[in-house]
């Protein structure tokens, strides 16, 4: 009788625990807690069906700021749930030898740019300016909104993003909004 009680107590508080751990959303309507990353490919076909800012993380695979940021800043629930609310994430590998449609023309690695090659998306983003990490905004016809170079903690990338995402930056200038942000 003993181990049929222990048992049952031990079936309750499972049972207990995942009615606490269970999510509040529908299924298929989970917020995450991490970021949702696309490829270029995957992120331009979601653009046609359901239209949304673009978030380009451009990086390569020597930089340590960039592996930083992927193990700290993106790794941040707030900044998950601003990005995937707002944004296609999109990793962009600046070095990247694959081609890339992009606005109906093919953007190539260029072996010879640089010391180890770019990829013409990366330089034709970044204005030529290669500096890694560096983060690309595109609107929903996937224009350029802005440029932002450098390693960014959580908070700092957040507030890019709310700046982007929210559009606050049709009416006003990000150090107009960064003294209002937060309060």
């Amino acid at each position: 009788m003993r181990n049929v009680f222990r048992s049952a107590l031990i079936l309750c508080l499972g049972l207990s625990s995942l009615a606490f751990t269970h999510s509040a959303y529908g299924p298929g309507e989970e917020e995450k807690d991490s970021i949702t990353w696309y490829s270029w490919e995957e992120a331009m076909e979601l653009q046609k069906e359901n239209p949304k800012k673009i978030f380009i993380d451009v990086y390569t695979d020597w930089c340590g700021w960039c592996k930083r940021m992927d193990k700290t800043t993106f790794k941040n629930k707030a900044v998950a749930k601003v990005m995937n609310e707002h944004f296609y994430a999109v990793k962009f590998n600046a070095e990247q030898k694959e081609s890339i449609e992009y606005k109906d023309h093919t953007l190539k690695y260029l072996p010879n740019a640089g010391r180890r090659g770019v990829h013409e998306l990366a330089y034709a983003l970044l204005d030529g300016r290669m500096g890694y990490p560096s983060f690309v905004y595109l609107d929903e016809n996937g224009d350029r909104i802005t440029i932002s170079p450098g390693y960014k903690d959580a908070k700092a990338i957040q507030k890019e993003l709310t700046f982007v995402g929210g559009e606050h930056y049709k009416n006003q200038s990000f150090n107009d909004f960064s003294e209002s942000y937060g309060k």
